[in-house]
């Protein structure tokens, strides 16, 4: 059940942590996967992780650029766009006041 739970937040919360990854700067898919993980967000599979930054390309949030690879192939770079600068500030809080008025229903479950 824990699992489950984690795995539906994340759903809800995870195009907000692409962008919240992508505001420390460029980056590849891969790495993103591996900058969540370390996050303690668990795996994220590239089926989960590509639909989202290609909604997020479309929605013009983030852009993208392919570049060659030293030692392998080509990698497709994404980077904030400045409409997704505005929409990481506006929904980082609107994040947070939402996770305070769940915490202060919990508080309630705690004591």
């Amino acid at each position: 059940m824990k699992t489950e739970r984690h795995s539906q937040w994340l759903r809800g919360v995870l195009d907000l942590c692409v962008l919240g990854l992508l505001a420390e700067g460029e980056s590849y898919g891969y790495r993103l996967g591996q900058a969540l993980e370390d996050a303690g967000l668990g795996t994220i599979r590239g089926g989960t992780l590509y639909p989202v930054l290609l909604r997020l390309e479309r929605g013009g949030l983030i852009a993208a650029r392919w570049s060659e690879g030293d030692a392998g192939p080509a990698r497709k770079y994404y980077r904030l766009t400045p409409p997704g600068k505005r929409e990481l500030r506006a929904a980082a809080g609107e994040w947070a006041d939402f996770t305070r008025r769940v915490s202060a229903v919990l508080e309630e479950v705690e004591q």
